[in-house]
């Protein structure tokens, strides 16, 4: 069975996350299917199927993060140190064609998030910068054409 790395932070956020999914969302499909059924004839009722729609999106949802967490190898990013790049580093990168700098920090694929500055160990701009130092330089593929940084900052925590 394969490990997944992931923050704490990221392990608590699917933990919450199948919480709702327990005792918020389930229950209510489940009232909404209930009354659906008593609306009578279920062949031609689209409340009923809708609601067994959402019913089977939260079932799979639930067996998806429990099978995560299951599987989840929680590691502390505050006991992390060193100068090269791993799992958890905050990474401060400067395109070279515009020097415009960017952060990131290296995260599990479940919790990345672009838009949180969160990005995906197995993203190639992750796997890129893996084992590397301030300093080096990477080279993406990026949709638009290969594209170049270098490392300003790693820090940890």
């Amino acid at each position: 069975m394969q490990k997944i790395p992931m923050t704490a932070d990221g392990f608590r956020r699917l933990e919450d996350e199948l919480r709702t999914l327990k005792t918020v969302e389930r229950p209510a499909v489940i009232r909404a299917i209930a009354e659906a059924r008593a609306h009578g004839d279920l062949s031609e009722n689209a409340e009923y199927h809708a609601a067994k729609e959402k019913q089977g999106f939260i079932e799979a949802r639930v067996a998806e993060i429990e099978d995560k967490l299951s599987r989840a190898e929680v590691i502390d990013v505050s006991k992390l140190s060193g100068k090269d790049v791993k799992f958890g580093a905050t990474v401060t990168i400067a395109d070279e064609d515009t020097d415009e700098e960017l952060t990131y920090q290296i995260v599990g694929a479940d919790e990345s998030d672009i838009k949180q500055h969160r990005l995906s160990i197995s993203s190639p701009l992750a796997r890129a910068l893996i084992g590397k130092k301030p300093g080096d330089s990477v080279e993406v593929a990026a949709p638009g054409g290969s594209k170049a940084y270098e490392i300003v900052k790693v820090k940890f925590g």
